[in-house]
């Protein structure tokens, strides 16, 4: 019933309610990988090729290394406020999309990729306000299509993190996170809190009123010992 395994598309995603997706627009993906158990973010190496922020529901794209054809049709089925998310093996030899699939996707309103591998054409998200690629890096050489196989909408791996499709996409300067629809209420409301505090934080800093009496309080708790004397006088 499902088709060969590697091979096949499911045209299906469930999507989260507009509304639910636009709970974590300006919540910092550092807030949210905290509401998380600090360990949700993709990896260091899928980083921001520009300034734009993303912000989408997730279409999913498992591509063998060096064929883009999957992708292809990604682009073709993805909606405005989707972002295509592509598990390209990590390969870091053959760029999987250029300028002009990033063009197309900008027509339909697509936000932007996330690649697990790397891109070529990143002149031109210099020129973009509304829409951004992560991705391991830059790479001239192109990948080729029509070729096959892949699929699309499958749990897939970007970023040693799993995407399921429908997961709702976060990105910013910091990195790119995933958040799956049936937790996602709950994860917005508690990294808005952390924003808050962590604002309020900041402020105290910036008038020198922030206090510090937490470290010290922190190291007796664990056990640390603190010595009235320089180290050569204990020796």
């Amino acid at each position: 019933m499902s088709g060969p395994v590697g091979f096949r598309v499911f045209t299906k995603v469930k999507r989260a309610d507009p509304a639910l997706v636009e709970a974590f627009r300006d919540l910092p993906v550092c807030n949210i990988d905290d509401s998380m158990n600090k360990i949700a973010g993709a990896h260091s190496a899928i980083k921001p090729l520009n300034s734009v922020k993303l912000l989408g529901t997730a279409i999913t794209v498992k591509a063998p290394i060096g064929d883009n054809l999957m992708y292809h049709q990604a682009i073709s089925m993805a909606q405005a406020g989707d972002v295509i998310v592509v598990d390209g093996g990590g390969c870091t030899e053959r760029a999987i999309c250029g300028e002009n699939m990033m063009q197309i996707a900008r027509q339909k309103g697509i936000r932007g990729f996330v690649v697990d591998g790397t891109v070529r054409d990143s002149a031109a998200l210099d020129t973009f306000d509304d829409f951004n690629i992560f991705a391991r890096g830059i790479m001239p050489n192109a990948s080729y299509k029509g070729l096959g196989p892949g699929e699309m909408n499958v749990p897939i791996a970007v970023g040693n993190q799993v995407v399921f499709p429908g997961d709702i996409i976060v990105g910013d300067e910091d990195g790119v996170i995933a958040v799956r629809p049936e937790q996602a209420r709950a994860i917005a409301d508690e990294a808005k809190k952390l924003k808050e505090k962590e604002e309020a934080n900041l402020q105290l800093i910036l008038k020198g009123e922030s206090d510090r009496s937490w470290v010290q309080k922190a190291l007796e708790e664990r056990g640390c010992r603190f010595y009235n004397c320089s180290w050569d006088e204990l020796m």
